[in-house]
């Protein structure tokens, strides 16, 4: 029968409560950073000129046809050789999760975006209103009500993923439970810990925005 001793996590227990905040950390700066370039690329894609709407519409089909831990050892270990520009793990992981993760924002914007009706951008036209008062008075409020159920899965997975940094040594949640694991010879025990915290973690995190949703769906519909 399986010993299930967790001497191993009574032991490490601080250490890997310092691992769960950096994960918080870079999760929250991720989330923030990718939706503001995703709403700012999803809005131009809509509106701004061919010159501009073709490269972002490039970047975006890039970012979804490469995998998110192809993107974070290029930008930790090619990105410095190119530019000169070199930056700790922590940063790295924050770029390349941005980029990545930003990409599938500007969809769901541009799709959000896509759903107002065109009456009622007629409507704002008509009464006057600039295109700047037209997406930021009309189209955005209602996009982005609509835009929040997916906008949740997007965070979903925005916090698993911050895991794939432990590949670059960034001593988050994953990477200590890694190395508690290692010298514990107690992966299952350890692991077990691991899916719990995660759990613990994003399921009051996409309950929260359903329940947000729910609140605020009416504002959404046309």
């Amino acid at each position: 029968m399986f010993d299930w001793d967790l001497s191993a996590l009574e032991e490490s227990w601080r250490f890997l409560l310092g691992g769960v905040g950096v994960t918080l950390g870079l999760s929250a700066l991720t989330v923030a950073t990718s939706l503001t370039l995703g709403i700012a690329v999803g809005v131009l894609r809509c509106y701004a000129g061919a010159w501009l709407r073709v490269p972002l519409t490039f970047y975006v089909d890039s970012m979804r046809a490469i995998p998110v831990l192809v993107v974070l050892v290029w930008m930790y270990f090619a990105f410095p050789l190119l530019t000169g520009v070199s930056a700790g793990p922590f940063w790295a992981a924050l770029a390349a999760l941005t980029v990545h993760v930003a990409a599938y924002v500007a969809e769901i914007v541009r799709a959000g975006i896509e759903s107002v009706r065109p009456g009622q951008i007629r409507a704002a036209l008509a009464l006057g209103m600039s295109q700047p008062q037209l997406v930021m008075q009309v189209v955005l409020p209602q996009a982005l009500v609509r835009m929040l159920p997916a906008i949740g899965s997007v965070v979903s997975v925005t916090i698993k993923d911050t895991a794939i940094a432990a590949t670059i040594a960034v001593p988050e949640f994953m990477k200590r439970a890694e190395t508690v694991a290692g010298q514990s010879y107690q992966p299952v025990q350890v692991y077990t810990a691991a899916l719990v915290v995660y759990f613990l973690i994003l399921f009051p995190t996409t309950r929260l925005i359903d329940r947000i949703h729910a609140r605020v769906a009416h504002l959404g519909r046309s």
